[in-house]
């Protein structure tokens, strides 16, 4: 039986082995706990394996070249997930969430980079979070940067983030919503939003900002996604609305602000969460 602190799995893969989570550690001057300098994934692991495995792994490589990273080994991150996979007993019937963390390595205490990078390489595993049937939602008054540094890249730089969902959780919902600069609907602190309005089922362009969320892409790839620009206030005034990430999959948005949408789940989300679903059993790796 496997035993989970905080849900955490006990065995990591970190700087080349296998080991207890509880004794794997970075340097203390590793750039990505000095300043943020990292990207990382988060994949869903399905029937013992990581789904979308390899979309995860391209989005890895173009976070760390959006941020100035050398690319990651591939190879090498595959081999330290199935190492994790394995150590920590994750087969067929057992399902969690897997961690890749990739980072710019020891560095300076400051912004500034050595001449010659090492990069960390981090693969934790977690026990999967037990979602509710529904999510509610809170429009935080921060916003995304469109056009920031790290618009659109999946960095380890989350501190607006934990900012913004512990004020979600203060106001009784469960995900923070953030508008872009230009007051437009933009993305969670971990997740992409799609609105139903009038038998139209809408997502935010990348242009907004977002992240160009694993999930987000396979539900639009499914059908009947139009991506568009959409005011913030489209979310309050929605008739139905759904989250999309790694773990929650398609997740209904039953209240925003605390003021009930009229459909939970309506029928552009029931059909969206029945073609993922369908998605998910016939390809682990789409």
């Amino acid at each position: 039986m496997l035993r989970a602190v905080d849900g955490i799995l006990p065995k990591v893969w970190a700087l080349g082995n296998v080991t207890d989570a509880h004794a794997a550690f970075l340097p203390a001057f590793d750039h990505g706990i000095t300043v943020g300098d990292g990207v990382f994934e988060t994949a869903k692991i399905v029937r013992g394996r990581p789904f979308a495995l390899r979309r995860h792994l391209e989005r890895l490589s173009r976070s760390a070249a959006g941020l100035g990273l050398p690319s990651p080994d591939v190879t090498e991150v595959r081999a330290a997930i199935d190492e994790v996979i394995g150590a920590n007993a994750l087969g067929e019937t057992t399902g969690g969430v897997l961690r890749i963390t990739y980072t710019a390595g020891p560095g300076p205490l400051g912004s500034g980079r050595p001449a010659e990078l090492c990069p960390s390489l981090v693969v934790a595993a977690a026990g999967a979070r037990p979602w509710g049937p529904t999510a509610s939602v809170q429009i935080v008054p921060w916003t995304r940067n469109e056009r920031g540094a790290l618009a659109g890249l999946k960095t380890t730089s989350y501190g607006e983030n934990v900012v913004a969902l512990a004020s979600a959780h203060r106001s009784g919902a469960d995900e923070a919503i953030f508008a872009n600069t230009r007051g437009e609907l933009c993305e969670g602190t971990g997740t992409n939003v799609f609105v139903g309005i009038a038998g139209r089922l809408v997502t935010p362009p990348l242009s907004s900002g977002c992240l160009d969320g694993v999930t987000r892409a396979l539900v639009v790839e499914l059908g009947g996604i139009d991506e568009d620009v959409l005011p913030i206030d489209s979310l309050r005034t929605a008739d139905e609305a759904f989250l999309t990430s790694s773990t929650r999959e398609v997740h209904p948005i039953a209240t925003v602000d605390g003021h009930r949408l009229a459909q939970t789940p309506g029928a552009l989300t029931a059909r969206a969460a029945a073609a993922f679903a369908d998605l998910v059993a016939r390809d682990l790796d789409p």
